[in-house]
């Protein structure tokens, strides 16, 4: 079931409908599939297109993937992403999601994949929320089962520093919501 990743990056898809007209680019592994014609995978690549919106995640997911529950590892870098979309809280196995080189620019929105459990490795790097003073503290702060994030490792001091950038930050916002 870990199979290839069923490849769809580089296909000039716009919205994820799209994706379902499209074929799946063959890699060094084949790609297997099940008697319906579905891939056997736990992997999907959507990366390099001009995808801005997730709504059809589940019914893109449900059509090129034998167990889209499963999903494991999702590239969606380089595409035209503004919003953490709920629809990406809601792939419970995910560990590895790259959504770096977007339009990703509200920081506060990465507190949604919070609800992945298993999600070990994030990519956020190339998008707008970089630019945020304490974006690296607050991801680390705000996802504590991250292992990788932008490619480097989270150390263990990095999470306490996190936590501790995390705490002081809300003292600091609380006590000008005070004096307002």
């Amino acid at each position: 079931m870990d199979g290839a990743p069923v490849d769809l990056s580089f296909k000039c898809i716009n919205r994820l409908a799209d994706a379902l007209a499209e074929e799946p680019s063959c890699g060094l592994r084949p790609v297997k599939r099940n008697a319906e014609g579905k891939y056997l995978s736990r992997s999907l690549r959507l990366s390099n297109n001009s995808i801005s919106g997730l709504n059809d995640l589940q019914m893109t997911l449900s059509h090129f993937l034998a167990q889209p529950s499963q999903l494991a590892w999702l590239d969606l870098s380089f595409n035209k992403i503004s919003h953490i979309d709920q629809v990406l809280c809601e792939l419970h196995e995910l560990r590895v999601l790259y959504l770096h080189g977007n339009c990703i620019f509200i920081l506060s929105e990465v507190d949604r994949l919070g609800a992945l459990p298993h999600l070990h490795t994030l990519t956020l790097h190339g998008n707008d929320i970089e630019t945020n003073k304490g974006y690296r503290n607050h991801v680390v702060s705000a996802l504590p089962h991250l292992k990788m994030m932008d490619f480097s490792g989270v150390t263990r001091q990095e999470r306490v520093l996190a936590n501790v950038w995390h705490h002081s930050s809300n003292r600091s916002r609380s006590s000008k919501d005070t004096l307002h």
